[in-house]
């Protein structure tokens, strides 16, 4: 007898309060091993903080403190077995949801960081190809809507926590693409590109702004070689009031010295 504790020992023990151990006392699912008879103190031993380890590994596995007890009177082992699988693939989903979370939080903060990082208003950098994955296409003048949005076949993932990229061809269609980790409807080249991250208030602002980067690009004799890409950061717009983040990226000659962009 002198080998048993107390409630607030067992408390202690295994990190709990005495008002979860009494909770679970109440639901039928741990007794002390006896009540002294001088103080009237719960005693527990070893067979208790067993019991008790295994409670707590049930609540933390998602089982309802009112299925503990019939966990204990009837599961077999092939079915603590099945628990623990579906808790694992329970486990392992959130853990990609987090990862997944983990990554845009750092993405958003890098974009932040970088777009204050640039000076200037136009920056000449080289580009890695980059894939993509064309949604859908559209006349140029059509902007966009929630409609045209719903009318899908099918939605976007993750629309507006990624970049979308909208290319400029040489017809009248805009192209809304998202970026891909494998090859996929189409693809941007490496090389030289001239690149301007804008923010406007409005989406009518961004045809100034279009002049303007195309001004640039004949001033400073650029050869251009490709489309036109506007790339959509909407995520960065919680920094600044709902302004619009866009950035401008055209592919230019390459070889071009690099001091001549940034001017």
């Amino acid at each position: 007898m002198k080998n048993d504790i107390t409630i607030s020992s067992l408390a202690k023990i295994m990190q709990v309060s005495v008002h979860q151990i009494r909770y679970f006392e109440e639901k039928g699912i741990l007794q002390p091993a006896y009540i002294d008879n001088n103080n009237q103190y719960r005693m527990y031993g070893m067979d208790q903080i067993y019991r008790l380890s295994h409670i707590l590994l049930l609540r933390r596995l998602g089982v309802p403190v009112s299925s503990i007890k019939d966990c204990f009177d009837t599961f077999s082992s092939e079915q603590y077995e099945q628990l623990l699988h579906t808790s694992l693939l329970e486990t392992n989903q959130e853990i990609a949801r987090l990862q997944a979370l983990q990554r845009l939080i750092s993405k958003v903060l890098h974009e932040q960081q970088d777009f204050h990082a640039h000076s200037k208003p136009y920056q000449l950098k080289r580009q890695m190809p980059v894939h993509l994955k064309c949604w859908l296409a559209k006349e140029e003048q059509t902007k966009l809507h929630a409609r045209l949005l719903a009318e899908q076949a099918a939605p976007i993932p993750d629309l507006f926590e990624s970049d979308i990229y909208y290319l400029y061809d040489q017809t009248s269609t805009l192209r809304l693409c998202t970026k891909m980790a494998e090859p996929g409807d189409l693809a941007l080249s490496s090389g030289d590109y001239l690149s301007s991250q804008i923010q406007v208030l409005e989406e009518d602002e961004l045809d100034q702004c279009i002049e303007q980067f195309y001004g640039y690009a004949a001033a400073q004799a650029y050869v251009i070689d490709g489309p036109l890409i506007l790339i959509e950061k909407s995520y960065l717009s919680l920094f600044s009031h709902n302004k619009l983040h866009y950035e401008l990226l055209i592919r230019v000659e390459a070889g071009l010295p690099a001091e001549q962009g940034g001017e």
